[in-house]
């Protein structure tokens, strides 16, 4: 089917959703729209990484359901359409209301939750969505999307409100953001810049390299856990995973010891200079690697790992371009750099987003409030995730307040237009109807200037 006709189909069944589905309809049909990829968590994590060759069945079998049932528990009970908001005192009134046709631009290293909450995202906000998945994705995405469809059907949801671009391609996807209202635009750094540049209003994401920081007198056995958990979920594909730490100098030994007693092998200078050229060949990342095993890697970089390995730690000799271990590594490797005190931690920090990855995510353990607060405010992050795993939390928790999603905006930092997770109220209009309100007391010139 032809772009255009895809998008005239979605604009009629759009009009009809909007004005025959309320709120409690709307929410009955996105809680089975969730649960239906939760109870197929299985069978699309094996489609996923049998079809794209990456990431670990049970991560994605855990990223399906924890994902599915975050985005539906946060939803509920939230207003999304019709009167949302009354401010007593003033008299306004806000009123929501959907945008249209949203093109949902979905990558190969998360091929089913993404769409997944685009789609629910649209719906709760009675707008139509048509996903462009991943072209080494096709088969896992569509499968996912064609469930969702299918379940949602018996409540009168109209066929052509959800599509997906059966035979994606870049060609297709461009003339898609070109044709729709909005753009949600989740995947590489090229493909959000299209994104932007489609004339839609758009939001992407950015680059992630997570930096985290260990403070002083904490628990390293819980932290070297949660820090070598999340780098090794799926296999390191997670934008908001745990890419290179930094400690206190002193405790060198306890930490080196506690991240070994997790997992973690630490290599030697001459495995680093190969593990490097491996996964950076010519300076480029090593595509062909992504999302593979800690063995497979190593493998690759002529390291022979003992058992029991979860990720590959290399020390850096430096921070940011000094040291090619501070990029980016969608592998479950890590970088570790020590510091003298806690200034030097967050220069570090600093010196490897800048590089690459600012605004996205930065993560911290501590025990000490001021030093959370200090690294808030002086890191270019969008979150600043405390005492747990980036990668499985960032992306939104029950637990932490953040908005479950997969589209982790980066702010101005990243180039992004947004600096929060990305979720349905993204995609409402917003009427605003403003009296004048007799309650309000008009002040004086005097007053205004008024010390």
């Amino acid at each position: 089917m032809e772009i255009k006709e895809m998008v005239v189909k979605a604009r009629k069944a759009q009009e009809i959703y909007e004005h025959h589905f309320d709120q409690d309809q709307v929410d009955r049909v996105i809680r089975e729209a969730a649960r239906v990829i939760y109870d197929h968590a299985e069978e699309l994590a094996r489609l996923a990484v049998n079809e794209t060759g990456m990431g670990v069945y049970e991560h994605k079998v855990a990223k399906n359901r924890n994902k599915s049932k975050g985005v539906y528990y946060n939803l509920r009970g939230k207003k999304s359409m019709g009167i949302i908001d009354m401010d007593e005192k003033t008299g306004l009134i806000e009123i929501a209301k959907p945008i249209g046709v949203v093109a949902g631009i979905t990558p190969m290293t998360n091929p089913i939750v993404t769409p997944m909450s685009k789609i629910i995202f649209a719906l709760k906000t009675k707008n139509a969505i048509i996903i462009a998945p991943h072209p080494q994705s096709k088969r896992c995405s569509a499968l996912a999307v064609n469930l969702i469809k299918d379940v949602v059907a018996p409540f009168g949801v109209p066929a052509d409100l959800i599509q997906v671009i059966d035979e994606p391609s870049i060609d297709k996807t461009k003339e898609l953001m070109e044709a729709c209202d909005v753009v949600v635009a989740t995947g590489g750094m090229p493909m959000v810049k299209s994104a932007y540049s489609s004339g839609k209003p758009s939001f992407g994401v950015g680059a992630g390299n997570v930096q985290v920081i260990l403070d002083r007198n904490i628990d390293l056995e819980a932290a070297a856990e949660k820090v070598i958990t999340g780098r090794a979920f799926d296999n390191g594909i997670i934008c908001s995973g745990e890419q290179f730490f930094t400690y206190p100098v002193t405790d060198r030994e306890a930490v080196f010891k506690a991240f070994t007693a997790h997992g973690a092998y630490f290599v030697t200078a001459g495995e680093k200079e190969r593990l490097l050229n491996v996964l950076f060949p010519e300076g480029k990342i090593n595509r062909a690697l992504v999302g593979q095993s800690v063995k497979k890697i190593a493998g690759a970089a002529g390291i022979d790992l003992p058992e029991g390995i979860r990720v590959i730690v290399a020390e850096a000799t430096g921070a940011g371009h000094a040291d090619r271990i501070c990029k980016e590594k969608m592998f479950p490797v890590m970088g570790c750099l020590g510091y003298d005190n806690f200034e030097e931690a967050l220069r570090i920090a600093k010196t490897n987003l800048n590089m690459e990855g600012n605004g996205h995510t930065a993560g911290i353990h501590s025990n000490d409030q001021a030093n959370v607060i200090k690294a808030g405010t002086e890191l270019s992050v969008s979150r600043l995730i405390v005492n747990a795993p980036c990668a499985t939390t960032a992306g939104g928790s029950i637990q932490n307040g953040l908005p479950v999603t997969n589209t982790l905006g980066c702010g101005s930092w990243g180039n992004n237009s947004i600096s929060e997770n990305f979720t349905y109220k993204h995609l409402l209009n917003i009427t605003r109807i403003a009296p004048l309100s007799a309650r309000i007391h008009v002040p004086s010139d005097e007053e205004i200037w008024a010390d």
